[in-house]
């Protein structure tokens, strides 16, 4: 398929984004033009905001305009955005998971100093050597299982539907009920600290000066400089940590007005759903919205076929979303921004 195609097929819109997050923008325009279309009017000012660089922390979006143009968003005081309020059925039961959560971003540079020297010789003091070493701790270092009042609360929910009680000596024993959406659990059940990049040297016979590395570290809320200490030790002496980029995690209550509205919206679509709250092992802007004061909830509904692996399709291949989904998403959306 042509990645920029939208091309559909199979009832399904295939394209990069279809699922990482064009379906949210997708849906808020249709909404958007719905009631430009119909001269409907909200019960309360909305802001529709598209920012750019979302991928890379936005530095160049909702960052810079927060930063920037704060005026922007004067009187907001709440925020819907993506990776919420798709469906899974856990126990039989269709349930929507909504978004109160995200765990925190530090994306980490590792520097490893050595003596240079040529290839064929001893060197006792080898900058990848120290490397290697130190990201090989890092990586496999095992983090231990603490959970969030979200992410405790969601647990509880899925163990009410299934009668599997969570074990945090065998966490998969409860994992295993959640199909699919077990790998977006189960990464929010402790801190992650993951190596993604690799560079040092120039040339076969030569050993460099240095070397470096890159860590994605997502930090459950509120131990950001825990994690942090943790790295330093495992990364050992002559390797230097520094950040690339930091952010805040977001927890926020599975309660009050928009919550509410949430889940009575999706009730007038799907009479009886069960709705849980969970956290995003990833990042979104609401990150960004939050130095302002906004508080951010994931909210991108979505009615989905148990056979579609729709969590393994975020950065995955084949992205891919029912159109029906989409329908259905942006009925809830145009009932929720109606009525709130």
């Amino acid at each position: 398929m042509d990645p920029f195609g939208a091309e559909l097929k199979d009832g399904m819109i295939w394209g990069r984004g279809a699922v990482d997050m064009k379906d949210m923008d997708a849906m808020i325009l249709a909404v958007l033009r719905n009631f430009a279309r119909t001269g409907r009017k909200p019960k309360r000012d909305l802001i529709f905001a598209f920012f750019a660089d979302e991928e890379a922390g936005g530095t160049y979006g909702a960052r810079y305009a927060i930063e920037k143009r704060p005026e922007l968003f004067d009187g907001a005081t709440e925020a819907i955005s993506e990776v919420g309020g798709f469906s899974a059925t856990i126990g039989g039961q269709r349930t929507y998971l909504l978004q109160t959560a995200e765990k925190g971003l530090s994306w980490l540079r590792l520097v490893a100093h050595g003596r240079a020297g040529h290839g064929s010789q001893i060197n006792t003091d080898n900058a990848v050597t120290r490397l290697a070493s130190a990201v090989s701790r890092i990586g496999e270092y095992r983090w231990p299982v603490e959970l969030t009042p979200t992410t405790r609360q969601f647990l509880d929910g899925v163990t009410e539907l299934t009668g599997v009680e969570f074990d945090p000596d065998d966490p998969d024993k409860i994992l295993k009920e959640l199909g699919t959406v077990a790998r977006f659990v189960g990464a929010t059940l402790q801190n992650t600290t993951n190596p993604t990049l690799l560079k040092g040297g120039y040339k076969h016979n030569v050993i460099p000066e240095s070397a470096e590395a890159l860590i994605d570290c997502r930090t459950l809320p509120g131990q950001e400089e825990h994690v942090l200490e943790i790295v330093r030790e495992l990364a050992g002496t002559g390797v230097d940590v520094s950040y690339v980029h930091n952010d805040v995690s977001l927890e926020v209550p599975f309660a009050g007005n928009l919550v509410d509205s949430m889940i009575d919206a999706l009730h007038a679509e799907d009479p009886g759903a069960k709705v849980l709250p969970y956290t995003l092992s990833g990042g979104t802007d609401n990150k960004s919205l939050s130095r302002l004061g906004i508080t951010g909830y994931g909210f991108a509904p979505l009615q989905l076929p148990d056979e579609l692996d729709f969590t393994g399709m975020f950065h995955g291949v084949d992205e891919r979303v029912p159109t029906e989904s989409l329908k259905f998403g942006a009925r809830v959306l145009d009932t929720l921004l109606t009525n709130y």
